[in-house]
This record gives C-alpha cells, sequence and structure tokens, in this order.
C-alpha cells in the first residue's frame, strides 16, 4: 500500500515484523545537494519495495525487534567507516525492551514488605539490567519503602556494566540527592564508570564531593585515586594529550601524598606511565628510583617495561639497556614491546651484532618481534655489511621459523628493491 505525502510516496506495511524505511533528499538535503530526480521515486526502488526486496546498495539497520533500509545510493561498495558509523547509530537509537516476564518473576520473589537487603539480593541475580532497572523504580514507589547503600550500589553497577548511562545518571542523582547515604565503594563505583562513559566532569564532580564528605570512612582512598589516574592515561596517545593530563595527574597524585595516603604499585607505575608518554623520562626515573626507599613497594615488570621504552624511544639506548639488565638480574623477563623497542635503537645506532644479540635472546623467552624490528635489523645490516649478509639473516630467520612466509617474502623484496638502487 502506497500513501502519498506532498510529491513522495511511502511504502506502508502496518502488519510486517521488519519496517522499511526510505530516507528522502528533502531530509537530508543539509548533506547532499538535490538532483532534478531527487524528488521522485526511481522505477528500481519502487518495483524493488513491490517486491519486498531492498533496493541495490541501500544502507540495512538491523534493531532488537525491526530492521529500516535506506534508499540512498552511494557509488561503489560501502566503507567500512561508514558501516561502523551506521551501526554506532543503530545501537544509539535501539531501546531494550522489557521482559514483562521476568519483571513479574523478580517481584514475586520479594515478600509482602521486604527490606533493602532482600531488595539487593534479588538485584544482584538478575541478569537483564533494564529489569533491576524497573525493580529498582517499582520498589522506590512502594510504601514505607527506602532505599539504602547496598541497592543504590547493585544497580549502579548492574547498569553501568550495561552502559546504560543515562539511566545510571538518574540513581546517582537519587543518590546524591540524599546526604546521609555515603560510602567509598559506592562513591568508587560512580566514578568508575563515569570515566568508562568519558564523563570526566561528572567523576572529577563526584571525588570532590568525597573530598568534602564528612564521614572519615567516605572520603578518597588508593583505590579512588587509581580510577582517576587509568581514566587520565587512557584519554589518548598524543604525546601533547598526554602532556597536557599529566599535571592534573600529578596534582592528584601530590593531594594523595599529602592526604597521608600511601601509594601502591598501581599508582607509582601510573605516574611512571604518565611520565613517559609525556615525554619527561626523567621525572619517571626518579619515581622509579624512589620505589623501595621513600615508597614502601618495589618496581615489578611494568615498571621496568615503561621506563625501557620511553628511554629507548629518546635514543638513550645505554641507559635502556642498564634498566634492562637490572629488570633481568631482579627476576623479571622483558616484554615483546621492551625487546622490539630496545632492537630498534640499537639498530638505529648501528649496532646491528648487539641487535642480533636480543633477538636470539627474545626467542629464547618466546617473545616474538614484530616486521618493523625485522625490517629495521636487515637495512641496517644491508647499509653496513651488503646484500648477501643481509638476505642471510633473513634465511636464518625463517630457518627458526622467526618470520612467516609473507613476511619473509615482503622484506626480501625490500632488501632487493633498496639493493638495486644503492648500485644505480
Amino acid at each position: 500500500m502506497f500513501a502519498l505525502r506532498g510529491n513522495k510516496y511511502q511504502l506502508i506495511q502496518p502488519n510486517k515484523p521488519f519496517l522499511y524505511s526510505m530516507f528522502s533528499p528533502i531530509q537530508s538535503n543539509n548533506r547532499t545537494p538535490s538532483s532534478p530526480t531527487s524528488h521522485s521515486l526511481s522505477n528500481s526502488t519502487l518495483s524493488s519495495q513491490l517486491r519486498g526486496k531492498p533496493p541495490k546498495n541501500a544502507v540495512l539497520f538491523r534493531n532488537l525487534s525491526a530492521a529500516s533500509y535506506s534508499s540512498r545510493i552511494y557509488k561503489g561498495p560501502i566503507s567500512r567507516t561508514l558501516r561502523r558509523r551506521i551501526k554506532k547509530r543503530e545501537r544509539a537509537a535501539a531501546k531494550p525492551v522489557l521482559n514483562e516476564s521476568l519483571f513479574q518473576a523478580a517481584k514475586s520473589q520479594l515478600p509482602p514488605r521486604f527490606t533493602p537487603e532482600e531488595l539487593h539480593d534479588v538485584i544482584a541475580f538478575l541478569e537483564d539490567p533494564l529489569v533491576c532497572f524497573e525493580l529498582f523504580n517499582w520498589a522506590s514507589q512502594q510504601h514505607r519503602f527506602r532505599h539504602n547503600v547496598l541497592t543504590y550500589h547493585v544497580t549502579i553497577k548492574k547498569l553501568g556494566a550495561a552502559k546504560m548511562y543515562e539511566e545510571m545518571d538518574y540513581v546517582v542523582n537519587q543518590v546524591l540527592a540524599v546526604s546521609s547515604i555515603a560510602s567509598e565503594p559506592l562513591y568508587n563505583s560512580m566514578i568508575y564508570y563515569f570515566t568508562e562513559a568519558r564523563k570526566l566532569v561528572r567523576a572529577v564532580n563526584i571525588f570532590k564531593l568525597m573530598c568534602d564528605c564528612r564521614k572519615l570512612d567516605s572520603r578518597p582512598t588508593i583505590r579512588t585515586y587509581n580510577i582517576l589516574f587509568s581514566a587520565l592515561l587512557s584519554r589518548g596517545k598524543n604525546s601533547y594529550i598526554n602532556h597536557m593530563y599529566m599535571e592534573t595527574i600529578r596534582s592528584l597524585f601530590k593531594q594523595m601524598v599529602d592526604a597521608g595516603i600511601e601509594p601502591d604499585i598501581f599508582c607509582l607505575n601510573s605516574m611512571i606511565k604518565g611520565y613517559v608518554l609525556s615525554l619527561h623520562v626523567n621525572d619517571a626515573l626518579r619515581i622509579f628510583h624512589q620505589m623501595g626507599t621513600a615508597y614502601e613497594c618495589q618496581p615489578n615488570s611494568f615498571s621496568y617495561d615503561y621506563l625501557i621504552h620511553g628511554l629507548c624511544a629518546q635514543g638513550r639506548t645505554q641507559n635502556a639497556r642498564e634498566i634492562c639488565d637490572r629488570m633481568k638480574r631482579s627476576g623479571f623477563v622483558p616484554s615483546s614491546k621492551s625487546y622490539n623497542s630496545l632492537v630498534n635503537s640499537l639498530a638505529l645506532e648501528g649496532e646491528v651484532d648487539e641487535a642480533v644479540k636480543f633477538l636470539w635472546e627474545m626467542a629464547e623467552y618466546q617473545r616474538w618481534a614484530d616486521i618493523i624490528t625485522y625490517r629495521t635489523v636487515s637495512t641496517e645490516m644491508l647499509r653496513q655489511r651488503g646484500t648477501r649478509e643481509a638476505l642471510r639473516f633473513m634465511d636464518l630467520l625463517q630457518e627458526k621459523k622467526l618470520v612467516d612466509g609473507q613476511t619473509y617474502q615482503k622484506i626480501v623484496y625490500e632488501l632487493e628493491d633498496n639493493s638495486h638502487y644503492a648500485n644505480i
């Protein structure tokens, strides 16, 4: 059945489980210019809809209970980026449907005059976050019932884990409206899920509320600071962005120490990682050398790995080798990233023998190099010793099964091309 609306035809299928919607150029004229035929339906599109089939190159949306497509024609195949954007909009537009039978079954498990502890036990065993949210709201409307820390906490964790941040924000506002309800684990869960939702301003406001809380057991602890450190360090891989956020991390660390909170290994590793990412390697070394003296905890493998990578990135290969030797004396094995950084740095400085030595050490410890490392070492060997030695090195890698056939062929072709151009 077709309905005429203005100069547009629209297909109406009220009794179908799948809804087909067409986005006309009129609805998206702010994106693409209209053509002379943009206000009329093409014959192929009309015939495709009459047969119940989507038109060619149509964008298909799949929701929980319905699917729709757009008749907008794209030139060539749809790119992965566009498909990802379409799926993202689809997930944002899809609204979960309440399972009424599960909701009634959850209500039946509660006694007539239930307590907050009994409600907490029922919500904790539910897997559907929307049922948890509806049960929470239903309990709020019951006579003589008041939520406590347990019910608020379990509901926030359920909604936050399901990424239902809008509903979680609604519950958080109820918690903040009641000044008597305060708990360090509850506040930490709020901060964690707000940082997961990239709502740092909201998380910082809750952190300030914790600092001003009258209950001493609700003040920020080392877990609170670690959540904030992790959120700030994961904002991006750009060194300038990390430099800007590192000032905030440094202020938080100073505030934590002034409050008498002893930093743990996770906190100190966050400081080392932050300084390395923001290119302040000397400050990272200062924190590293204070571990075990000014601070009680000793360095672990992550502490060494961050420093090795940061020193190699700045060309301080000798310092990186000293840290690596100290790491192995402490009983730790460097990670693949640390070994790759060290081998690349040695090869770029012309120390091919030392780079190859660390490559064999990597294979002994079952740490695998990437194609960039193999390419760097082989190219430097070609420059110093010629094509024959570089190809012999690649053959040796293939014999030891350290490279696959595709990587071997790719590097060998590059070596032959570089050798050809060098002889011209």
